[in-house]
């Protein structure tokens, strides 16, 4: 499996082109993007909970699943979000004039916005370039991924190669995120493409699974975005069926590898981050209470300011848990350690070297083990510190 930024190309499946240009929203770097597949694909969507949903998530989330879609189109800089009817029908327009360069259906175009909340889609910058952008096509991924980043550091590519029995298929995924990241399924977009051969409902199903454990298991300030999207196309190009049983626990594992390592990313590329914070919980009753407690020590800004702080301060990580409605008995008998080294254990304290362990907390990837020996479901969260360069990011952001 191979990241995209720094490794070279990274490659796109069968069958799907992809491209970004600067129209002029922003300053600088591109700020249009588009992918296309040929033939139509299979597509799915995972969308944000958030009640004011931008139009483009009100948009692509009616029209998925899907067995015909040829395109997404993604602009930055602007999320078009809090527009009314206005951002309404320029999201549309802005869905036709790709249909129209592509002479397929307006409904064969989903959309996806990112950017500040509140002003209108700049049309007179977009519609010109869309013709340009498409004419830009080609089977990599890295000008897509530029185009569709805000606060973001780096792009974000992923692509591996799937061996089933009667073929290989590819799988590349790309995504954006950096700040209003706690996905409820910011501005978090994903995209995960394949030429394997999927039905809508497969995809729907599939995409589901991956994101469960992967995009919605990331927390980078507890702020669920307006615009939160992940999409899986799936357009056959391959020529490989995923037959039940051995092939499709493959595919599927690696569908989830793929997320998990956007995930990642976004949680490492998090406003202001310094470091990447794993939290594993294991030995729960259920999922759900391994979800929860994993998600919620990701999402304390006490936590996070201590591992900032390089402060091995196991106490706000104890105080979360039990905020989040683990209960007493699993407590008196839990294990809780932070970077391999035992801290807590069965109800008190357990003497450590602080110096040590403050030693491993200056490493980029903060692991923080949770046992709570009650049962046998387990979760993976991941998140960032907290600097005080996020503050300034988003002081100057609009």
């Amino acid at each position: 499996m191979t990241p995209g930024p720094g490794i070279g190309r990274t490659l796109l499946p069968k069958g799907f082109l992809a491209a970004g240009v600067n129209c002029g929203v922003r300053r600088y770097r591109p700020d249009l993007g588009v992918i296309i597949s040929e033939p139509a694909a299979a597509a799915a969507g995972v969308f944000t909970l958030n009640q004011c949903a931008a139009a483009s998530v009100t948009y692509s989330r009616a029209l998925l699943p899907s067995e015909a879609v040829r395109a997404i189109i993604t602009n930055s800089g602007q999320a078009n979000a809090a527009t009314g009817p206005e951002g309404e029908k320029a999201n549309r327009e802005m869905a036709f004039e790709v249909a129209k360069e592509l002479g397929c259906y307006p409904r064969q175009v989903l959309t996806a916005s990112t950017g500040v909340i509140g002003p209108q889609l700049d049309l007179g910058k977009i519609i010109p370039a869309i013709s340009h952008l498409v004419s830009r096509a080609d089977e990599t991924a890295e000008n897509f991924a530029l185009a569709i980043l805000t606060t973001d550091l780096v792009p974000k590519t992923v692509t591996t190669v799937v061996e089933l029995s009667n073929g290989a298929v590819r799988i590349t995924g790309i995504c954006k995120g950096s700040g209003m990241i706690h996905p409820n399924m910011a501005t978090m977009l994903g995209y995960l493409l394949t030429d394997a051969e999927l039905t809508p409902t497969k995809a729907q199903t599939y995409l589901k699974e991956a994101t469960d454990v992967s995009f919605n298991m990331i927390s980078v300030d507890g702020d669920t975005s307006t615009n939160d999207a992940v999409f899986l196309m799936a357009n056959g190009a391959s020529g490989v069926s995923i037959h039940a049983g051995e092939d499709e626990l493959k595919f599927k594992s690696a569908l989830k590898d793929v997320a998990i390592l956007l995930a990642q990313s976004i949680a490492a590329d998090g406003e202001g981050a310094s470091k990447l914070v794993e939290v594993q919980v294991r030995g729960a009753l259920s999922a759900s209470v391994a979800r929860q407690a994993a998600r919620g020590v990701t999402m304390s800004p006490l936590v996070k300011t201590a591992i900032h702080g390089e402060d091995p301060n196991w106490g706000r990580i104890l105080a979360r848990l039990g905020a989040e409605q683990v209960s007493s008995e699993e407590i008196a008998k839990m294990t809780l350690m932070i970077q391999g080294c035992t801290l807590f254990e069965n109800g008190r304290p357990v003497p450590f070297d602080r110096d040590y362990v403050k030693t491993h907390l200056r490493k980029h990837k903060i692991v923080i083990e949770v046992d709570l020996k009650s049962g046998s479901e387990q979760a993976t969260a991941w998140g960032c510190d907290l600097s005080k360069k996020y503050v300034d990011i988003n002081t100057e952001y609009s």
